[in-house]
């Protein structure tokens, strides 16, 4: 009866450390220097998945450039003025199948007068394409040729599916026991850990400093914590599970500070925190009076970007599919 009850309680607990594994097969790349672990592990059912999600649809055909311009054509155009008509009318149907498919134009404009702005939508949607400029124009240091377009973060949903928000104080309760740090309360922006739920509010919009381990020694004035590491390690898992990749996407194994042996993903990356952090202050905080407040966070905050809201689970957004290529107006900067 003992054996049979040991027996049981072994295969119990075999079965529960399993439940955290994926089950084979599993694929792996050499991503770096041979015999320093640098391997992306990919897991085919979840690419399988993704594969859908990260499918650019077909582009709606060319509009001619010439003839009169937007601005002439239509009232109160603030933005794309500089295109022709043809270009303004394409843009705006294909916006509104990447944005709001289901909602259709009314999603923005006021059916009886197109031209005003009595629709929070479309005060919005102007300041997203002024900021899709920019990305293109200005973040080429993050995106290259390649760009965005409203379609990189909608995916045919009014609002991005991954969007976040700041978190209310996470000590509150917690005096006996000093600081929390937002820690031991899983979240899904780190992978529901036990790291600081929240590492995104100091580094993707305030400007925090990213570190793990310090240059000198504590005697010169270094301030490098064991906590200021966690809040690292929360934003750095959030990037991994934002692309779909291990550490070593970006890291050397060997030595993870080493800048000099990296892989060049990890100057992308570092261009790409200051790039959402931009865009934060930039363009998502002055929509804050905008917003209504059902599309506002617990504690009054605008929704805004971060690694996830692009990539949304692939190492490049869309496989690296490039939709500018087919709508170069959202490059301009006119």
């Amino acid at each position: 009866m003992k054996i049979k009850t040991l027996y049981f309680a072994s295969l119990i607990g075999l079965m529960s450390l399993l439940v955290g594994c994926e089950r084979f097969p599993m694929d792996s790349v050499q991503h770096g220097y041979r015999g320093t672990g640098m391997v992306q592990v990919y897991n085919p059912r979840i690419l399988a998945t993704q594969d859908a999600l990260n499918t650019a649809p077909a582009a709606l055909p060319a509009a001619a450039t010439d003839g009169p311009k937007a601005k002439t054509l239509y009232k109160n155009v603030q933005v794309l003025g500089d295109l022709s008509g043809g270009e303004f009318i394409r843009l705006m149907t294909a916006m509104t199948a990447w944005v709001s498919p289901q909602e259709s134009c009314i999603y923005c404009h006021n059916p009886a007068n197109f031209a005003e702005d009595s629709k929070y939508t479309k005060i919005v949607a102007r300041k997203m394409i002024q900021m899709t400029r920019q990305i293109n124009s200005e973040y080429k240091n993050h995106v290259a040729e390649t760009g965005v377009t409203c379609y990189t973060c909608h995916r045919g949903n009014p609002v991005p599916a991954q969007v976040w928000f700041t978190l209310p104080d996470q000590n509150k309760g917690a005096d006996f026991i000093g600081d929390l740090a937002g820690q031991n309360t899983p979240g899904k922006l780190v992978n529901l850990s036990s790291l600081p739920t929240d590492p995104l509010t100091p580094y993707l919009l305030e400007d925090k400093p990213i570190r793990v381990n310090g240059t000198t020694a504590l005697p010169t004035g270094n301030r490098q914590s064991t906590k200021q590491a966690e809040w690292t390690y929360g934003l750095m898992t959030h990037m991994s599970n934002s692309l779909g990749v291990n550490c070593t996407y970006c890291h050397n194994s060997r030595s993870f500070s080493s800048w000099e042996n990296s892989p060049p993903q990890r100057v992308t990356a570092y261009y790409g925190i200051r790039m959402a952090r931009d865009l934060n202050n930039a363009y998502m905080l002055p929509l804050t009076e905008t917003f209504p407040d059902n599309r506002k966070g617990e504690t009054g905050d605008v929704a805004k970007i971060s690694c996830a809201t692009c990539h949304q689970g692939a190492y490049k957004p869309l496989y690296g599919y490039s939709m500018l290529k087919s709508h170069p107006e959202l490059a301009a900067t006119r």
